[in-house]
């Protein structure tokens, strides 16, 4: 079935980036969830964590888990909202200095994913993907 074959590789391709992005990130000390995290609130700007779960599809108890990591080590600070329970999640001095060598890290390891992939190949999977997400959303 066409339908199960498209799921069955896109969760193949995923689990490939993902553990190809941790075995690049892992000498820093990140792994590719904090570094998600990470470059959305560099891009978005202070967010809350359900914010952060929804806009990345994450369930709370493994976003908490990741919040609290990059809070030990430094990168993100937790700012307590209008609310006493909304906390905003926001980068540190510390993770804005060290996000131009964490990026030059993830584009290194995408472009060798992408090195035998046609650019113009690449171009329409983007736009399949975006035209995807907003059917879904």
């Amino acid at each position: 079935m066409l339908t199960h074959e498209l799921f069955h590789t896109l969760h193949q391709l995923s689990r490939h980036l993902t553990n190809k992005l941790n075995e690049a990130l892992k000498p820093l000390g990140l792994y590719s969830a904090q570094w998600s995290v990470i470059y959305v609130l560099k891009n978005k700007g202070s967010l809350t964590q359900k914010e952060l779960c929804d806009y990345l599809f994450v369930e709370a108890p493994p976003m908490t888990r990741t919040i609290q990591r990059l809070v030990k080590q430094g990168y993100v600070s937790q700012v307590p909202g209008k609310d006493k329970r909304e906390k905003y999640v926001q980068l540190t001095d510390v993770a804005l200095k060290e996000y131009p060598n964490w990026e030059h890290i993830v584009n290194t390891v995408n472009q060798e994913l992408l090195k035998e992939f046609p650019i113009e190949s690449q171009e329409q999977l983007v736009k399949l993907q975006k035209s995807w997400l907003q059917q879904i959303l």
